[in-house]
């Protein structure tokens, strides 16, 4: 379980394919303090840690989470939003994620908030999985990139979200342009109450 406050950039340093996985090695200050079997969130997506060596570390994604999330689209070089499994002695400073990503969505705008920044995404909607939670709420949270945040002015298929520097400067958020493909992680307690409306 993560809260979707991100520690730092891990910059990845290799891409290997192993039939349908993909094995990517990343590189960040923490990487000392890891353990095999560690689950860590990569631009949101929870993977485990499987080999540690030489300052880096290694996870694999399987074909189910690269058809789910961006982690298929990223290169040697580029920046992934990381965060370690939460404490559970500690304070839930964002929300509770799971880190299972649940679809994509693409940036539509950004708009600079003089300081501060809007983003808007867009999102294929399903009206079924609608039904089960799967939507955003005025006000509600969702999770862009690992990144818990709180929406604003949602609609049947987008949802905007606004940005302070603190954020823009210390996550990926500074690397997303109309266009960029991010991953969402609807709010799982919605979806839960989803699923016992339906009973």
């Amino acid at each position: 379980m993560f809260s979707g406050i991100v520690e730092e950039f891990a910059t990845v340093v290799a891409i290997k394919k192993d039939r349908e996985n993909v094995d990517f090695t990343l590189k960040c200050s923490f990487v000392d303090e890891l353990k095999i079997d560690q689950s860590v969130a990569h631009n949101g997506v929870c993977l485990t840690v499987v080999k540690i060596e030489n300052g880096t570390y290694v996870v694999t994604a399987m074909k189910e989470t690269l058809d789910r999330s961006n982690l298929g689209d990223l290169n040697v070089g580029d920046k992934v939003n990381v965060e370690r499994s939460m404490l559970m002695n500690g304070r839930l400073d964002g929300h509770i994620v799971q880190g299972h990503v649940d679809q994509t969505a693409v940036c539509t705008a950004k708009e600079d908030q003089q300081g501060s920044y809007t983003f808007t995404f867009q999102y294929d909607c399903d009206k079924e999985m609608a039904k089960r939670g799967y939507i955003t709420v005025d006000k509600g949270s969702v999770t862009v990139n690992g990144v818990s945040l709180t929406v604003c002015n949602p609609t049947d298929n987008s949802f905007q979200v606004n940005i302070i520097p603190y954020t823009y400067d210390n996550t990926n958020f500074q690397s997303i342009e109309v266009g960029t493909k991010v991953n969402i992680e609807f709010d799982i307690i919605g979806k839960y109450i989803a699923r016992i409306a339906t009973f």
